[in-house]
């Protein structure tokens, strides 16, 4: 994790946060230099370091931004339909489902940066694995308050239709990830006698 220091928040880190964000999303993180940051934030080479003292400290500030805003977008949306799961869970299911129909959409940012690093010790993949880990437990609180003794298991079911829906979406045409998440969802929350002919 940064030290304090250097995620103390200001302009010139703001700028190049941002830069860094969009250019390491669109393009990936291994094709992205410093060199581009510093061309295209307009913020000089000794201030961002001053901030990151590393590139993977950069790519660590970028995920770790990227999960809060997820996470405080999924809290809004289980906030609204407090104490109803199965409406939380399509709500879930209907954010998902526009999350990835969205223009310029390239996937989970910590699906697509943790597969550019094979170190398992590496920060992105740190913070990826504790991501998927949270959305799991956070399924899991929701899946037991329908059904404890299935809960684990609907909850791995439904952050594996996530992730689906995170890295394939944009195959699913005009058909879109909603309707497809919606129906499996419904399925899995009704049990296994719903999949049987």
């Amino acid at each position: 994790m940064n030290d304090p220091a250097s995620t103390s928040p200001g302009p010139a880190r703001d700028a190049v946060l941002r830069t860094a964000s969009q250019l390491f999303y669109r393009e990936g993180v291994r094709a992205v230099g410093m060199e581009l940051i510093v061309e295209r934030s307009g913020v000089a080479k000794t201030t961002i370091y001053r901030h990151f003292p590393t590139k993977d400290a950069l790519v660590e500030a970028f995920l770790e931004a990227e999960d809060r805003e997820f996470w405080q977008q999924w809290d809004k949306i289980v906030a609204s339909s407090a104490g109803e799961p199965r409406n939380a869970l399509l709500a879930l299911s209907a954010w998902v489902g526009g999350r990835v129909s969205r223009d310029g959409y390239r996937g989970c940012p910590q699906i697509n940066v943790a597969a550019e690093f094979a170190d398992a010790g590496h920060p992105a993949r740190i913070v990826a694995h504790r991501h998927k880990a949270e959305m799991v437990t956070r399924l899991a609180a929701l899946c037991r308050e329908l059904d404890a003794s299935t809960a684990d298991l609907r909850a791995q079911q439904i952050g594996l239709l996530f992730d689906g829906a995170f890295m394939s979406g944009a195959r699913l045409g005009g058909l879109g990830a909603k309707p497809v998440l919606d129906d499996a969802i419904e399925r899995l929350i009704q049990g296994p006698d719903v999949w049987r002919p």
